[in-house]
């Protein structure tokens, strides 16, 4: 079965990196994957969204029109999306820029302060990464292992500083699920 997915937020989230991640970690783990990306007129501070499918079935289209996971990293975001979830479906909020929580009470909404973690950490540019392992943890779509070898080899492949400050992000999302 393939799980369907809506990532979503402001140019310069790092949101379409977030889709990218999962769709290299579901090729990695063997499965079909989709990776389609939109923009709004603008690039950074613009609408941006990208729509994912993982799964053991052959993707025959790259439209997601009821996904079962959404994340919304703005409230924009939350706004367009939230009404398209298919019931039953996870909803993640970014609750550092979104205050209002989820409308809809046939989805599992997790709330997850990505923004604020990520100023933890010291780089607020690992807001996405935060999300990331809140993906994982609470759809469980592919294994955390997948995704950290993702980013040791395609995207962090000469800068291992960089990799540990992105996987402690990670990891700081995924205890926010479990």
């Amino acid at each position: 079965m393939n799980q369907e997915m809506i990532f979503a937020g402001f140019g310069g989230q790092g949101v379409m990196l977030m889709g990218q991640i999962l769709a290299y970690a579901g090729m990695m783990e063997g499965q079909q994957v989709s990776w389609f990306p939109a923009y709004g007129p603008e690039m950074r501070g613009g609408t941006a969204n990208c729509s994912v499918i993982i799964g053991d079935e052959a993707v025959g289209t790259p439209i997601v029109t009821e996904p079962q996971v959404v994340v919304a990293m703005n409230l924009p975001s939350l706004d367009k999306f939230e009404p398209h979830l298919a019931a039953g479906g996870i909803l993640l909020i970014n609750s550092s820029l979104i205050e209002r929580p989820a409308k809809r009470s046939d989805v599992k909404a997790l709330l997850v302060p990505c923004n604020d973690i990520a100023k933890e950490l010291g780089n607020p540019k690992v807001a996405n990464m935060v999300m990331v392992g809140a993906i994982v943890a609470a759809s469980g779509v592919v294994k955390i292992e997948s995704v950290l070898q993702v980013l040791a080899k395609k995207i962090f492949k000469n800068k291992p500083e960089v990799m540990q400050l992105n996987e402690q992000a990670i990891r700081r999302g995924m205890a926010c699920i479990s």
